[in-house]
């Protein structure tokens, strides 16, 4: 699809429902910072998740973020083929595959998953995790359904980093006066 398919795409952005965006702020404050679950992991399977929506623009939020937080360009590259790479442990192989799994529709979830979760982790840690993917489930749906436009941050270093794995921005790109300068966390958006 072509941009002009997305004409006025800004007008059903969450900041016309300003209560909307005040909420989801709060959710994303709840669910993303580390607590049993280290940053890094929540970061990866939002973005494993984002991989298995589709959503493009909440794959290079994610991407981006993990370079924010200091993961390597190689691991972020990696994430496209988590299963085989060896730069995953057996635990983050067990929440990629469960945000993979719960990341499509429909939901490709098996009562395996859980086997393989509680080898790893604790049942507070798992529902960390499920809250991530519930976060990620949620942008991924907005973002791609209104093919919002990925700000100018996100795309630049997408371009570099995930390219070469496959990544394009496609229907995420929009005209100049559409794309903000800056990552919404740069922006403090989840802040407010």
């Amino acid at each position: 699809m072509t941009e002009t398919n997305y004409e006025n795409r800004q007008e059903f952005e969450m900041e016309h429902w300003p209560e909307l965006r005040e909420t989801w702020n709060k959710m994303i404050q709840l669910t993303m910072p580390e607590r049993e679950v280290s940053r890094e992991l929540k970061q990866l399977v939002f973005t494993v998740a984002s991989l298995a929506s589709g959503c493009r623009h909440c794959q290079s939020h994610g991407a981006y973020h993990l370079h924010q937080i200091g993961v390597s360009d190689e691991k972020i590259q990696a994430l496209w083929s988590f299963e085989t790479s060896d730069l995953f442990d057996d635990s983050e192989r067990a929440a990629l595959r469960l945000a993979m799994a719960a990341g499509v529709t429909p939901n490709a979830v098996e009562p395996e998953n859980f086997v393989e979760m509680r080898q790893h982790f604790s049942n507070i840690q798992i529902i960390e995790i499920l809250a991530v993917i519930a976060t990620g489930g949620y942008l991924n749906r907005w973002n791609d359904t209104i093919a919002t436009v990925t700000d100018q941050e996100s795309i630049d270093f997408a371009q570099q980093v995930l390219q070469p794995v496959g990544w394009d921005a496609g229907k995420h790109v929009g005209a100049a006066d559409e794309q903000r300068k800056a990552h919404p966390l740069n922006l403090g958006w989840s802040k407010k």
